[in-house]
């Protein structure tokens, strides 16, 4: 198996396991890239998702100039290509990191071309829950972080789950694009060390890699979420 493998993936061979072109090495680029992107991303996407219901019309708190602010915010960054997006607050990167290559000046780009998706994603959720149910904590004298913490989030946190799935597994995606620009990662392996060198196998390799990963949140955030939508019924 060993020399099968060597002889039919040469240049995966030759990457080797670790150092700073090794395999491993991409693997723990790519998980750092996701897991600061999805923090920082996903805490700006869930404020603003919050806003957009709370300050809609038919929201909790009802402030249409807020909505309006928050809502072209959300469209206007969503708009935006993420190999644009790269390239344009490249400026904003290089003042708050220090450099515009590599994957900690990554994460910049990544976060805010992740958090409008999310902050859609987040709205839709919380928008779904039950109208009778924010009424009854109103009609009670709850207070508005009573209804957003005992009420929203609470109702929707196996929507919120899932879509918090989708958004990390939209974000893996994000980070090998931004890999092939020089920040590092399964994308980089793909990009240069496979098909800009017609390494086949390299790229072969890497791709399966990303569908691994993806593949694991998807399974780990379906079972976490019909976990806790089951043990709310119960």
């Amino acid at each position: 198996m060993k020399e099968w493998f060597i002889t039919n993936f040469p240049n995966v061979v030759q990457q080797g396991w670790t150092g700073e072109t090794g395999w491993w090495t991409s693997i723990v680029q790519t998980l750092y890239m996701t897991f600061w992107s999805a923090i920082f991303g996903g805490i700006a996407g869930l404020i603003f998702g919050i806003a957009l219901v709370l300050f809609d019309s038919d929201g909790i708190m009802p402030n249409k100039i807020i909505f309006n602010i928050v809502d072209k915010i959300v469209s206007l960054f969503r708009a935006i290509p993420f190999i644009i997006l790269l390239a344009f607050i490249a400026p904003v990167t290089q003042k708050i990191v220090g450099t515009q290559i590599g994957t900690t000046a990554a994460l910049v780009p990544l976060s805010v071309g992740v958090f409008p998706f999310y902050a859609r994603q987040v709205q839709v959720a919380l928008q779904s829950v039950n109208q009778g149910t924010i009424e009854s904590a109103q009609s009670l004298g709850s207070s508005n972080w009573d209804i957003i913490s005992g009420v929203y989030l609470s109702e929707a946190f196996p929507e919120l789950i899932r879509v918090s799935t989708v958004t990390l597994i939209s974000l893996v995606g994000l980070t090998a694009m931004a890999g092939a620009i020089g920040a590092g990662g399964l994308g980089n392996m793909a990009i240069s060390y496979g098909y800009n060198r017609f390494a086949n196998d390299t790229t072969l390799v890497a791709t399966i890699l990303v569908v691994i990963m993806v593949l694991i949140i998807q399974v780990v955030g379906d079972v976490w979420a019909r976990w806790i939508d089951h043990s709310s019924k119960a």
